[in-house]
């Protein structure tokens, strides 16, 4: 398979991206919303017309709040995001909301978010990604522990091979963590840059939508794995030695129509909530879109290549 036969070309391409994604970390930084960092959030609803975001942005810049955040809703009303604000300037916010009175509106929810409780929620947030990491590790090489064939055919491996046809399984398990930071570096670069053009605040939604990718993507690279176990066992009854890269070829051949069916149709879905979703999961779909394409990439390129990359290093130190 052409994937295979260009693994080198790949290797390069991939490590491109991940540096432009860090890159884009690194210089735009991700903008953390108040869920993180503490500060007041007001949504409210109009009757009738709602004012156009420019009107209302201009006079809450009017108002002297400092940086804030202002997004529709799907109930005619805004979501505006603010640092913690006094009293007074909380009056003043909402009479610019108002437009000095020529609006007639409703105070949907007003909540104040702690510095303290933000810090512990990003903290619980690193906690939860990094125990499903270490979930995915153990179940994978548990998974794979007998990955490289048989008794009954490794009996008739060792008359033709000194060693066995594939690599641990534990080798498994860390080249699927590798795809996962792939797969999930590449969406939040996408987000520092969202971040910075246009404002979108990494919130509990962001982590959210990293956690679904890290699941998404280990069941796809699990797929393609899984075909490369089949075909090893297979080989090792029939007694056939066939080439590691040209096992991981087919392998990939089985599994590319699916994984790519699977992903286009995940995709169009996202794809309509950008379009008619609401404004709140806009930025959620985004970042989920960035990750199902990274993961997709990662599975059909990035793992494979690695695997063969890790097959052959173990041969050359056998050797």
């Amino acid at each position: 398979m052409w994937i295979v036969a260009h693994r080198k070309a790949l290797f390069i391409f991939t490590a491109l991206m991940v540096a432009a994604a860090v890159g884009a970390v690194a210089v735009f930084g991700l903008k953390f919303g108040i869920d993180f960092t503490g500060g007041m959030l007001i949504e409210v609803a109009y009757e009738g017309e709602r004012p156009s975001a420019d009107r209302v942005e201009l006079r809450l810049t009017q108002a002297d709040i400092g940086g804030f955040s202002l997004r529709a809703t799907d109930d005619a009303g805004y979501l505006l995001r603010t640092k913690p604000l006094a009293e007074e300037k909380v009056a003043a916010v909402l009479d610019a909301l108002r437009m000095g009175g020529a609006a007639q509106m409703e105070v949907v929810r007003r909540t104040h978010v702690g510095p303290t409780i933000g810090e512990e929620l990003r903290r619980k947030a690193l906690v939860a990604i990094a125990v499903v990491v270490v979930i995915i590790v153990l179940f994978v090489a548990f998974a794979f522990r007998d990955v490289a064939a048989s008794k009954e055919g490794e009996k008739k491996q060792k008359e033709h091979a000194p060693h066995r046809h594939g690599v641990s399984s534990f080798t498994y398990g860390l080249i699927a963590i590798a795809a996962l930071l792939h797969d999930i570096i590449i969406p939040v670069g996408v987000y520092a840059a969202l971040g910075y053009f246009w404002g979108a605040e990494a919130d509990v939604l962001f982590v959210m939508a990293l956690l679904a990718i890290l699941g998404y993507s280990v069941n796809d690279t699990i797929v393609v794995f899984d075909r490369v176990r089949e075909l090893l066992r297979l080989n090792a009854a029939r007694g056939v030695h066939a080439p590691f890269a040209e096992v991981v070829g087919k392998a990939l051949d089985a599994s590319l129509a699916r994984s790519v069916n699977t992903s286009f149709t995940t995709l169009l879905t996202l794809a309509a909530l950008i379009v008619w979703g609401a404004e709140v999961t806009r930025y959620f779909a985004v970042t989920l879109m960035a990750g199902v394409i990274a993961g997709t990439y990662s599975s059909l390129v990035l793992a494979p290549t690695l695997l063969i990359a890790a097959y052959e290093r173990g041969k050359k130190k056998k050797a």
